[in-house]
């Protein structure tokens, strides 16, 4: 073995482990989250949030509003990747993150509880996995920024890449269908 291979060898070895670690707990999170939604006898008690005309609408328009805060990850996220960010863009891409996931929460507590993991059609299957894959990948992603400086450059934009793809495909799956049969309306 050459010296060269050595050290790419080293530097593989370096970064496995914590990138497993990573990824498995990803997992984990997002396979106890399907079980639990599957298993749980859903309660049909719906979060009230305020200033809404219901529920449905109050979780539409807290993951649209968590879809804009993604678009601001993606843009900020994508400028620091490329070293061309300004200097509040890092706080604005982290507070923005934050925002998004927070605003994401009461989303998924009404989901697991009220309604539980559905599959009677493609849209709610497709969906109750979407919740799943975000949750999963976030937690994936959060593990590996502890770990950045063991992870090689490309895991945290793909990882966050799967955290903006799940979670826009979420809205897709549940607000933006809302919007469209409902119409749109607090």
């Amino acid at each position: 073995m050459t010296t060269e291979q050595t050290a790419v060898s080293l530097a593989r070895d370096q970064y496995a482990k914590p990138l497993v670690v990573a990824l498995a707990s990803g997992c984990a999170v997002a396979v106890l989250l399907g079980v639990y939604a599957r298993l749980h006898h859903p309660t049909h008690y719906a979060l009230d949030v305020a200033g809404f005309s219901s529920p449905l609408y109050a979780k539409a328009w807290l993951t649209t509003a968590a879809a804009v805060f993604a678009v601001v990850q993606l843009v900020t996220g994508y400028r620091i990747t490329r070293g061309a960010a300004a200097a509040w863009m890092p706080a604005l891409h982290r507070w923005s993150g934050r925002i998004a996931i927070l605003l994401t929460v009461p989303v998924i507590v009404h989901c697991i509880y009220a309604l539980g993991f559905g599959t009677y059609s493609a849209r709610v299957l497709a969906h109750s996995v979407l919740g799943c894959v975000f949750y999963g990948a976030f937690v994936a992603k959060m593990l590996s920024l502890v770990q950045r400086d063991k992870m090689p450059k490309w895991v945290l934009p793909v990882l966050g890449g799967v955290v903006f793809v799940s979670l826009i495909a979420l809205w897709a799956t549940s607000a933006l269908w809302l919007f469209a049969t409902k119409g749109v309306h607090s």
